[in-house]
């Protein structure tokens, strides 16, 4: 019951509609692709789903074949009218709220959920990390972004995506690639390959907040990453105390980029 690109095409020339280059609108517009994305992300009857950016409605109706109970966010006004026309009479409601802000109590009335979604690239990287840090109602995500970003939320210690954003999604969750997406699918089509990545919430966090503070932890994260090709001994010249290296047993010689988040929890609890 999902859209065809044809059916999607004449839901937008009907309301009179463009897709959004300012709020990075790509429109999924292949059954199979939405599909896809509702089966990997493992939700059915008794699950709670939230759609966030749900623009009109072809993912949400894939969701909604699952079984599960889903409910879609959307921050532009202008789809509003015909997202809601598209769903309602499956019985998704439809909330007007900017993501990174929303009261997802009050949209998830208190109950733990599953988000699904297809993120523009400019908010996708601060989206995630604003869901795991402030938002611990969302257990886990099936997200689909850019094929860099992706790898940048998976990445682990040696890999070339892999930077602070990582290891700040390291602290929280389990992320990995779960499939790739050609541009082909989307409609206006992007010059790039999405990447589609799950996300699942630590029970605990990776790095007992009691051995070394959260602050602490990402100064010395952010700090060695802003000379991310430089040794520890240039990067952290300004941070360091004498003895971190060793008493951290990390070699001042290597680059953060090598680091695991283990070892620079050492480096922030050896200060």
């Amino acid at each position: 019951m999902t859209h065809t690109r044809t059916e999607l095409v004449a839901l937008m020339q009907e309301h009179g509609l463009k897709p959004s280059r300012a709020l990075g609108q790509n429109f999924v517009v292949d059954p199979n692709t939405v599909r896809r994305i509702a089966r990997l992300a493992d939700v059915g009857p008794g699950d709670l789903v939230l759609e966030i950016g749900a623009g009109l409605g072809s993912l949400t109706l894939a969701l909604v074949e699952t079984g599960a109970e889903v409910r879609a966010m959307e921050i532009d006004k202008y789809l509003l009218g015909p997202l809601t026309s598209v769903v309602a009479p499956y019985g998704v409601p439809v909330h007007h709220a900017n993501a990174l802000n929303a009261n997802y109590d009050e949209i998830l009335g208190g109950r733990e959920a599953i988000v699904v979604a297809n993120l523009p690239y400019n908010v996708a990287t601060p989206l995630v990390l604003h869901l795991l840090e402030a938002e611990p109602l969302i257990t886990r995500m099936l997200v689909m972004v850019q094929k860099e970003v992706g790898d940048r939320f998976a990445a682990q210690a040696g890999d070339e995506a892999y930077g602070a954003a990582s290891l700040r999604v390291q602290y929280f969750a389990d992320a990995r690639v779960v499939g790739k997406v050609g541009p082909n699918v989307f409609v206006p089509k992007p010059n790039v390959d999405s990447a589609l990545v799950s996300i699942i919430r630590r029970e605990t966090l990776r790095v007992d907040p009691e051995l070394v503070s959260e602050s602490a932890l990402f100064e010395v994260i952010r700090t060695s990453f802003a000379q991310r090709r430089k040794m520890l001994r240039r990067s952290l010249a300004g941070w360091v105390t004498e003895g971190v290296f060793e008493r951290a047993d990390v070699a001042e010689t290597r680059r953060p980029e090598e680091l695991t988040l283990e070892e620079f929890a050492r480096l922030a609890s050896s200060r």
